[in-house]
């Protein structure tokens, strides 16, 4: 199995890390990390979308991963607002793991170039997660900004509902 990321390819709970589930949010017991000191923030969300992919029997076969990862998040200031934040960017993880499925399945098979087509497929999804995480922290001031943190709550909602369609990704 080729992979651009090497993930786990079922989201299964482990020590470290936790799959994304609707049901599932996180609490504060979830992050291991001590605390970064120096810093102007009160927490810290690591998370991780893989893609692992293999040609079976001429087909393309894909499992995408996102997760959790408890051992480098972290939060020094507790309280149910920043892991609310902190949940956003979980979700905005989501949110791209679905964009990458959607990217995933109107991809047009090329036998002969599939690798380099998934891995820059990969590359553009995870640079635009990247670019949203980045304006959510800037437009939000992490959180310290209550109106537009509001606000990006409601339209991270709104996209999990609207991406819902590819959330059942391999």
């Amino acid at each position: 199995m080729s992979s651009v990321t090497s993930d786990s390819t079922m989201r299964v709970e482990s020590k470290d890390m936790i799959p994304w589930e609707m049901e599932k949010r996180l609490v504060w017991d979830d992050f291991l990390c001590e605390p970064k000191l120096g810093t102007d923030a009160v927490a810290s969300t690591s998370t991780s979308l893989g893609i692992a992919y293999q040609l079976a029997n001429g087909e393309l076969k894909y499992n995408i991963t996102c997760y959790f990862n408890k051992e480098k998040s972290w939060g020094l200031m507790r309280t149910d607002y920043i892991l609310a934040h902190e949940q956003a960017h979980f979700d905005i993880t989501e949110i791209f793991a679905r964009r990458l499925n959607e990217a995933l399945q109107n991809y047009k098979f090329n036998r002969k170039g599939f690798k380099k087509d998934i891995s820059q497929i990969y590359q553009s999804i995870i640079s635009q997660k990247e670019e949203f995480q980045r304006t959510y922290d800037n437009e939000t001031d992490h959180s310290r900004n209550r109106r537009t943190q509001y606000d990006w709550l409601e339209k991270i909602e709104q996209l999990i509902a609207e991406t819902e369609p590819y959330s059942n990704y391999p």
